[in-house]
């Protein structure tokens, strides 16, 4: 067992996450995570940014700094609220919204860049194929999608499923091009070391 795991299995309907934002959950950590600060710092986080499954809205609001259209969506109307409020207290034009990341196309919008923080790795095989679906939907074709998840490189069996380089490149395999899978971490609130994970990089053909 990974001691520095985070506990919660993985929730599945809007008002079990809701819940974990009575608290700080493990994976909200007050700022972006390192790997997707690269991302922008590099500039490949271009155009209309849509983070999704944002949480409390860190990714978008990073977006939102560097000048660009930035949206956030989640299940958790808990998240949301906070997100809204963050965007105030900082003065950003990042809009917030609760929707289902399985119905992307609701929003009627579409966009060039696509944020997925933690995300994937607490969808069941059905919900996966469902949100890859969703994603053709709503990314422009060139767009690109950037993937944090949990890799199967982490110890233990806690918290979200693990998830392999293969099930990335077969769930993907069909109107997208995978243009690299790296090792990377994400950082939790429950203190070092990060969780090992795997961060994706796809263009929408």
């Amino acid at each position: 067992m990974d001691d520095h795991a985070p506990r919660a299995a993985q929730p599945r309907k809007p008002h079990d996450f809701n819940a974990f934002y009575a608290a700080t959950p493990p994976w909200d950590i007050g700022h972006p995570q390192p790997a997707f600060q690269r991302l922008a710092d590099g500039g490949q986080i271009r155009g209309r940014v849509l983070d999704v499954g944002c949480g409390t809205g860190e990714h978008a609001l990073m977006a939102a700094r560097l000048g660009l259209e930035a949206v956030g969506v989640d299940t958790a109307p808990a998240a949301i609220a906070i997100a809204q409020r963050k965007a105030r207290e900082r003065a950003l034009g990042a809009r917030f919204a609760t929707a289902n990341a399985l119905d992307l196309a609701q929003l009627g919008e579409q966009f060039d860049t696509v944020l997925d923080c933690g995300l994937f790795h607490v969808l069941d095989d059905a919900d996966r194929r469902a949100f890859v679906d969703s994603l053709a939907a709503a990314v422009r074709p060139g767009g690109r999608y950037f993937m944090l998840c949990f890799s199967d490189r982490q110890s233990g069996d806690q918290g979200p499923r693990r998830i392999t380089e293969a099930e990335i490149r077969s769930s993907f395999a069909s109107g997208w091009r995978v243009d690299s899978i790296q090792p990377a971490h994400l950082e939790i609130t429950s203190g070092p070391p990060p969780i090992l994970a795997w961060l994706a990089s796809l263009t929408r053909l």
